[in-house]
């Protein structure tokens, strides 16, 4: 039986060395991902790489069990996988913490737990931007994209280059560029 670890983390932002320290001296192989657990099984990389090196009788281990998905949809969906296939789930902290073989009530209860304080969370932040923009207060993220890189990125675009590329030279998701290039066309139709 081989221990195999699943590090997830939802940006490539964040840091995924705690997760590493729980679990590169226990584990034999310790996978990592920095997508969204939202994504379907399909889209993790990390997950499905996973998932390809873990035999019958094999034991993926995770430090909490919302790495294994989200929501309580995709974490279920990969528990019901996993144990369909033979392997077990270690789960090293939180309520979950311990080694699970088939479903269980704590486990459903977990994740459903952890997708309602991710709902929370996003609730809360709303509230709080919208109580701010009442006062006359702007929040949010600040922009990532000043007067030069906008610029940069409509010259390149100009010059046929694709949205990924731009975005990975300016170091900044594609989700900004195309809304950069929405924004200038947006402009120039009105």
């Amino acid at each position: 039986m081989a221990l195999v670890g699943l590090v997830r983390v939802s940006t490539a932002k964040q840091e995924t060395q705690r997760q590493h320290d729980a679990l590169d001296p226990i584990c034999v192989k310790v996978f990592e991902e920095k997508v969204s657990g939202k994504l379907k099984v399909a889209d993790r990389p990390g997950l499905t790489a996973a998932l390809d090196y873990l035999r019958d009788g094999d034991m993926l281990a995770v430090q909490e069990v919302d790495r294994l998905g989200r929501n309580l949809l995709e974490g279920l969906i990969v528990l019901n996988d996993l144990f369909e296939r033979g392997i077990a789930v270690k789960v090293l902290d939180g309520i979950a913490a311990g080694e699970h073989t088939e479903r269980s009530l704590v486990l459903d209860m977990a994740l459903a737990l952890a997708e309602d304080r991710r709902r929370d969370i996003s609730r809360k932040t709303r509230n709080g931007l919208e109580a701010a923009r009442r006062r006359g207060h702007v929040g949010g993220r600040p922009r990532v994209i000043d007067d030069d890189k906008r610029a940069v990125i409509l010259a390149r675009r100009e010059k046929g280059e694709s949205i990924r590329v731009i975005a990975r030279v300016l170091d900044v998701s594609v989700g900004t560029v195309h809304g950069v290039l929405a924004e200038e066309k947006a402009g120039a139709s009105s």
